[in-house]
């Protein structure tokens, strides 16, 4: 069990990530194990999670990261693991939510709802099952952070886009309404815990510019950069960074 030292801050943090199974969930557990954190990954794609724990692990030297298969849609079980992971540590110091999706159409007529049914799980469930799961846990530590990753179309939603742009933005508003949950349990004092928003484009990573030569995805943001975001969101007091979102990509 971690011992009970913690002040704050990445050294010595138990962050789970959900949705780790990725190029972004490999760059965010190498980061956050690198700066001395307990990391703890779930995905539900066992291979996908057991290639990033392991290369993460690797680049960051034999740090501390374990993965678990959770199904975040479900809400006892992440509400188990959840309860683990304090259970195993003595306390949850963040939770970084990358589980992503995407569906489009080429136009708005065109727009399949059924995509919105997919995008609903992926994008709304998982962050309303986490941040129920995790909201007590954060509270109780010193340093609590619950991270979303949102993307600019929430902000400015194109034709094609209705039914991604919608769940991104539910997904934002449920993230602040967490935030103003911490706020009001924190009293006079200001919050202990803080809930953020992280804006992006999209994503690149290495794989994908090999792919892709000739592209220069602009107002792309690297996985990398990403995850230095991420951990720069510890730097910061509770009171600083709750109920903010964080551009990393020009604002529309």
């Amino acid at each position: 069990m971690t011992t009970d030292t913690y002040t704050g801050g990445l050294d010595g943090a138990v962050i789970a990530v959900a949705g780790a199974g990725g190029p972004a969930g490999r760059a965010v557990l190498q980061r956050l194990a690198r700066a001395g954190s307990h990391v703890v990954a779930a995905d539900a794609d066992p291979e996908r999670l057991a290639e990033a724990v392991d290369a993460a692990r690797y680049d960051a030297g034999g740090a501390d990261i374990t993965g678990e298969i959770v199904d975040l849609l479900d809400l006892e079980a992440t509400q188990d693991w959840a309860g683990r992971i304090e259970k195993d540590h003595g306390r949850v110091d963040g939770l970084v939510h990358l589980v992503g999706g995407w569906r489009g159409s080429a136009s708005f007529p065109e727009t399949e709802l059924a995509d919105w049914d997919v995008l609903h799980k992926l994008l709304i469930r998982t962050v309303q099952n986490t941040s129920l799961a995790f909201h007590d846990g954060l509270m109780r530590s010193p340093g609590g952070r619950y991270v979303l990753i949102s993307a600019a179309g929430a902000s400015k939603p194109t034709a094609g886009n209705a039914a991604y742009a919608a769940a991104k933005a539910a997904a934002e508003a449920w993230t602040l309404a967490l935030g103003d949950s911490f706020r009001k349990l924190g009293g006079p004092d200001g919050p202990t815990a803080a809930a953020t928003v992280l804006v992006i484009k999209a994503l690149v990573h290495d794989g994908l510019r090999a792919e892709r030569p000739q592209s220069t995805f602009a107002g792309f943001t690297d996985v990398r950069d990403l995850a230095d975001a991420i951990a720069d969101v510890w730097n910061g007091t509770a009171a600083q960074v709750n109920g903010t979102r964080q551009w990393l990509t020009p604002q529309p």
